[in-house]
């Protein structure tokens, strides 16, 4: 069932100014479960608050690690080596990052565990890491369809022993995710003799596996690797707490921002966004959106914690590409083709299958909606943008409950035409970051003509407000209090020596124009 919750996005126009981003997911949930399989207590800086890090902090307590959370800093005391408390029923959202690696790490723990998340999760495939799993002796249940979520793991006497003297053999083709979940995992079974991992097939997503690495090593596990094809995990491994780590920024949510300056920073003075939080030397693989957002006429400057975007070509410049070093950031590419002259292939994404949506069918969907041509394959998506302003079209932006579908397509705001485009369920976008939209709508000018409001007039105690307030929410408009407006008014004139009465009628009236209030949650 669709929610009938949405936001609607005036037409946008150029943007500039700064955005500081949340902390990368991928980073977050893979230091956290770290942090959770070490000794000793690690303090995380900057970790990213959202639906994905919630469920592994939820889990991560009710396995019986001590989670102490300040804002953005958490400290978390690990297992050490200690069982985890078992049995337990985890619950763990649409959180690939949650869901695969702390299957495999509650495999080689011990104790009985259901691992269970949102319909969705259900839907995405989790057997070729169970089958991994499995090569190890370890017992693993199927709960409901085979393949898939949920999931329950038996070891109530104890981890079995376990098959370690031939190399485990998982597929690559699907998700990194697997290689991950293993690659964190097995240390723990790794005491008098190295573990190999071997890959079946192409390794799709390798970015992400060398961020996995270089966690690993800030953890005190250094895993050697042969071509991307062959991981070995040195014998006496043990995990120990690297005391306090920092969490970069996500570099997929630059993509947005990055984007935006590409289509919407140009204009007789020249604009710009800049980027808090990741730069140019990030270690994260979607860092190399910015190589794809040259190629199409972005110019893209930065440094060790920055990036800075103006426009250089335009019309942007339709490319061709294959994307299996940027899996998530490429959706960002298929919007960005809108602007683009020509048309622009993106190849080797057959992942975007198994995410949080079908993302190869719903680019598409989307795109056409808009008014783009659009040809989907097994492992491709070709998008032609609308020929002229003429032919873009309206759009009610279906978000799959997919933060990164909301996200991308809020840059058709932006569109030629000055058309409005609402985002349908705009709040998944707390899946990795929840302010989305307050960082967009803080370096995007809007012209006040363009921005829906609502305002309901009537006597005190009418219930002007509260039928204000609820027809905007189903509408999807911006709700102003006359009563609070009228009230605070009064107040600011008030405290600026001015007697409410006719006489200083112009002045207050012009002093409200600009005072600076904000309305939020009614």
């Amino acid at each position: 069932m669709y929610s009938t919750v949405f936001l609607d996005l005036p037409p946008l126009q150029a943007a500039a100014g700064e955005v500081h981003l949340p902390g990368s997911k991928s980073i977050s949930n893979r230091v956290l479960l770290l942090a959770a399989l070490s000794n000793g207590t690690t303090t995380v800086h900057d970790l990213l608050a959202s639906d994905d890090t919630r469920v592994m902090l939820d889990g991560l307590r009710q396995i019986g690690c001590t989670v102490d959370e300040a804002g953005s800093t958490v400290r978390i005391t690990g297992l050490g080596g200690r069982l985890p408390q078992a049995p337990a029923k985890l619950f763990l959202g649409n959180a690939g990052t949650a869901m695969r690696p702390l299957t495999a790490a509650l495999a080689l723990l011990g104790g009985e565990f259901e691992l269970s998340g949102v319909p969705r999760m259900h839907e995405r495939p989790i057997g070729d890491l169970i089958d991994a799993l499995r090569q190890l002796g370890c017992q693993i249940d199927y709960l409901g369809n085979e393949g898939y979520p949920p999931l329950k793991i038996a070891h109530g006497q104890g981890v079995p022993s376990l098959a370690l003297a031939e190399p485990i053999r998982v597929r690559g083709d699907v998700s990194s995710q697997f290689l991950t979940a293993l690659l964190m995992a097995l240390p723990l079974a790794a005491g008098t003799q190295a573990i190999v991992i071997e890959v079946v097939g192409e390794l799709i997503s390798k970015p992400y596996i060398a961020i996995t690495l270089q966690l690993l090593a800030r953890f005190g596990i250094v895993v050697g690797h042969q071509n991307w094809q062959r991981f070995t995990i040195p014998a006496g491994s043990r995990y120990q707490s690297p005391g306090s780590i920092h969490v970069e920024a996500d570099a997929s949510s630059a993509s947005y921002f990055i984007a935006l300056g590409a289509i919407a920073t140009g204009g007789e003075a020249q604009k710009s966004i800049k980027i808090q939080g990741v730069g140019l030397d990030s270690i994260q693989g979607d860092i190399r959106f910015v190589e794809a957002a040259r190629a199409m006429g972005a110019v893209v400057t930065g440094g060790p914690n920055w990036l800075q975007i103006e426009r250089g070509a335009w019309p942007l410049k339709a490319i061709e590409l294959d994307c299996n070093h940027i899996p998530d950031a490429a959706m960002t590419l298929a919007v960005m083709a809108l602007y683009a002259e020509g048309t622009t292939t993106l190849t080797n994404i057959a992942s975007w299958r198994v995410k949080e949506t079908d993302r190869i069918a719903a680019m598409a969907t989307e795109l056409r909606k808009l008014g783009a041509t659009v040809e989907e394959g097994a492992d491709y998506i070709r998008v032609t943008p609308p020929i002229q302003a003429a032919d873009w079209k309206a759009a009610s932006i279906h978000t799959y409950d997919d933060h990164r579908v909301a996200m991308c397509f809020s840059l058709a705001a932006f569109n030629p035409a000055r058309l409005p485009v609402r985002i349908e369920d705009p709040k998944c976008v707390a899946k990795t970051f929840p302010d989305y939209f307050e960082a967009l709508f803080s370096v995007a000018q809007v012209e006040t003509a363009h921005v829906p409001v609502i305002c309901i007039d009537g006597p005190t105690a009418s219930g002007k407000g509260t039928v204000a307030a609820a027809v905007a929410q189903r509408l999807g408009y911006r709700f102003l209090d006359s009563g609070a407006m009228y009230r605070i008014t009064a107040l600011a004139a008030l405290r600026a020596g001015l007697a409410i009465d006719a006489d200083h009628e112009a002045r207050i009236a012009t002093m409200a124009q600009t005072l600076p209030v904000r309305f939020d949650s009614g």
